[in-house]
C-alpha cells in the first residue's frame, strides 16, 4: 500500500466528520499534501480545523517514515485533474492538457465534454470534428482553467447598480 493510500484511509473518516471531501493526497519531496473540498467552497476556519485534526491523526498513527511537511489545502480555482473522478467533476469546464510523447497534439485546451472509464473528450472548437478523444494513459498533466474575462466585470457592474 502506498503512502498516499495509507494517508487516504486514515483521513477519510476525519474529513467526513467535518463534512469535507478528500479531493487528493500527494506525497512528494518531503511534502504531504492533503487536498480537501466542500460544496459551496472552503473557508480558513474549515481548513484550520481539518489541518489540526489530520495532523493529530498522522502523529498518532505515524503512517509515513521520516520527516515531512503537512499541507492541508483546497484544490483552488485551477484544479489538477488526475483521476477519472476529477475529470468527471470537471465536465463542462475549460481544461488544459499535456499529452504523452507520441500523441498527435502535445498540448490541448478546450471544454471537457465527457469523462468515461477509459478516457475523456475535449471540444477544442465549434464543429463536431473539433472533439478530441484521449485515453487517460495519454494524459501526462491536466488542470481546469479559470477564465477571467469581461463577462465577470460586467456582472460586478450590474450588481453595484
Amino acid at each position: 500500500m502506498s503512502v498516499a493510500d495509507r494517508v487516504r484511509e486514515l483521513v477519510l473518516p476525519i474529513l467526513a466528520e467535518r463534512e469535507l471531501e478528500l479531493y487528493d493526497v500527494e506525497h512528494a519531496g518531503g511534502v504531504l499534501r492533503v487536498v480537501v473540498d466542500r460544496d459551496g467552497g472552503l473557508d480558513l476556519d474549515a481548513l484550520s480545523d481539518a489541518t489540526r485534526a489530520v495532523s493529530r491523526a498522522l502523529d498518532a498513527a505515524d503512517p509515513i517514515p521520516g520527516r515531512y511537511t503537512l499541507e492541508v489545502t483546497s484544490p483552488g480555482l485551477e484544479r489538477t485533474l488526475r483521476t477519472p473522478e476529477h475529470f468527471a467533476r470537471a465536465i463542462g469546464e475549460t481544461v488544459k492538457i499535456k499529452t504523452a510523447p507520441g500523441v498527435e497534439e502535445r498540448r490541448i485546451q478546450g471544454v471537457l465534454t465527457e469523462a468515461g472509464a477509459d478516457g475523456i473528450a475535449v471540444r477544442t472548437g465549434e464543429s463536431e470534428a473539433d472533439v478530441r478523444w484521449l485515453a487517460y494513459d495519454d494524459v501526462v498533466r491536466a488542470r481546469t482553467v479559470f477564465e477571467w474575462g469581461p463577462a465577470a466585470r460586467d456582472e460586478k457592474r450590474e450588481r453595484r447598480s
